[in-house]
């Protein structure tokens, strides 16, 4: 197997992981969404991450996707989703607050504010998304984490406070995030990202082209 995608990214981040947990070996394909986007573009017609490409050469797109197909081959005993009932629903809403707190403060306030040019940012929008981001934190550490357990809740829920910690520092105040990283080892275990390679370097990088087409 061949995981597309810098481990910056938290979805790349939460397959790598759960590929570890499982102890499924693969290979890692560092290209950037930004540096490479023609060549990953080869891999996913969208030129997103992550990809995983199978030993067949079948090529999933979409962590979600991934992890589906993960749970599929270890089966359902070691899956890191339930197979069913309240136990898997209760882990996929805890996912779902983990990937939109993922969505809404990284690509609706961290990157509204690293590429989109000063002049055309909406205060309101990036408002609303600090809203929603904040609600599913807050609606996380509501949650009764049980435990001991390290499955793809865990997971997910530590890449994303992983991401904040290094991209949104703000949103990771203690008193907000204490319950959910003590429940998450993965906040504090994984693979090592490559700072160097950072998509936030990218951005600054680039950010003058991004201005000069916007104008």
């Amino acid at each position: 197997m061949i995981l597309v995608g810098q481990y910056d990214s938290p979805y790349v981040r939460r397959v790598a992981i759960s590929l570890r947990v499982l102890g499924i070996p693969y290979q890692h394909d560092t290209r950037s969404v930004f540096g490479d986007f023609d060549d990953m573009r080869k891999t996913n017609p969208l030129g997103r991450i992550p990809s995983l490409i199978l030993d067949n050469g079948e090529t999933l797109i979409d962590s979600a996707a991934i992890l589906d197909r993960i749970d599929e081959i270890v089966g359902p005993s070691r899956a890191l989703v339930p197979p069913h009932g309240a136990e898997r629903r209760a882990t996929l809403r805890r996912i779902a607050l983990a990937t939109g707190v993922i969505d809404k403060a990284g690509g609706g306030v961290v990157y509204e504010r690293l590429v989109r040019p000063s002049q055309y940012r909406w205060p309101d929008w990036i408002e609303r998304c600090r809203t929603q981001a904040a609600g599913a934190l807050a609606a996380l550490d509501r949650e009764d984490w049980p435990a001991g357990r390290f499955a793809q809740a865990e997971i997910t829920a530590g890449a994303m406070l992983y991401y904040l910690k290094i991209n949104a520092p703000t949103y990771c105040a203690p008193a907000r995030s204490r319950r959910s990283t003590s429940c998450c080892p993965a906040a504090r275990r994984g693979p090592n990202s490559r700072r160097q390679a950072s998509p936030n370097t990218r951005f600054r990088e680039h950010r003058k082209n991004y201005s000069t087409v916007a104008s």
